[in-house]
């Protein structure tokens, strides 16, 4: 192949990939465009959470593991199942969380700002009663902090998995120092900044957590989520079981779902390949 042929179709490639990533993470329907880094972030430009929350693989698979995660506690799946329309769009509760880390990551300070305080007033507005009576709130400032330690292990996991595999305690600790006044803004409370504190606070929450018919209706809803097209479906199914093995084993277990012991190094090692390919897009075209 011609040198002008080779670029052409390399450059083509990329721009397929691009457009395939930023059509599942915007909505074009509303207008949504890509998040751009702003010179005034509300998380520091640099720091250890934009390493990780730049990654577009590891973040889809985090994303997933952390929503299956959420749901085993009894309050945050009543939220989702009592003032959510998850069984019609679950692509778009992951689009919509998405969006609020990138914009609450590298996004101006304001705009992260406003974007707080619109997911604080839903909250206030999400409140009812578990199916045993127990009376919920989004705003309950425990139940906020399961919600954010549960999203943010399985992001730093994935990303340690699939992005950077040595990736240092002190690094690690300085991801959930990164992220931390994000979900002190949103009202959370106790909120870990390190690793070791992240993982004191699941376990505080082990005896909270269950799982009934409803958290096997979420989990169902967000693994069966339509593709958003035939090309997607071999990919999205590999984030799916990827997300499926990151999970703790007991929470696996809670769900019902099973890790693909005999077949995880084949899964790892595609989605690594994933990863690398989408890396490679968005790194931009190097003496091509």
């Amino acid at each position: 192949m011609a040198g002008g042929a080779r670029v052409s179709l390399t450059g083509a490639l990329r721009r397929t990939l691009i457009g395939e990533v930023r059509a599942l993470f915007n909505d074009r329907a509303r207008g949504e465009r890509p998040v751009e880094r702003a010179a005034d972030p509300f998380i520091p430009q640099g720091s250890v959470a934009w390493r990780v929350h730049s990654d577009v693989t590891t973040m889809m698979v985090g994303g997933i593991a952390a929503l299956l995660l959420q749901m085993l506690h009894p309050s945050a799946r009543a939220g989702v199942w009592d003032h959510s329309n998850f069984r019609r769009d679950m692509i778009g509760r992951l689009r919509r969380t998405a969006r609020f880390i990138a914009v609450t990551t590298f996004g101006a300070k304001a705009d992260a700002e406003a974007a707080i305080a619109r997911v604080r007033r839903i909250h206030e507005g999400v409140a009812g009663a578990r199916p045993d009576g127990t009376a919920y709130h989004a705003a309950d400032a425990r139940l906020l902090a399961w919600v954010h330690v549960a999203g943010a292990l399985p992001f730093l996991d994935a990303w340690i998995r699939f992005g950077e595999p040595g990736m240092s305690r002190v690094d690690q600790d300085r991801y959930f120092a990164d992220v931390a006044p994000v979900a002190l803004a949103l009202g959370a409370d106790p909120v870990p900044t390190t690793r070791a504190e992240a993982e004191e606070l699941i376990a505080s929450f082990r005896q909270d957590l269950t799982a009934d018919a409803r958290s096997r209706d979420i989990a169902r809803a967000v693994l069966r989520a339509r593709p958003r097209s035939l090309a997607a479906a071999p990919v999205q199914s590999l984030m799916m079981q990827a997300a499926i093995d990151l999970l703790p084993d007991r929470a696996r277990r809670m769900h019902g779902l099973h890790a693909t012991r005999l077949v995880r190094p084949a899964v790892s090692t595609a989605t690594l390949g994933v990863a690398r390919t989408l890396r490679w897009a968005f790194q931009g075209p190097r003496g091509e």
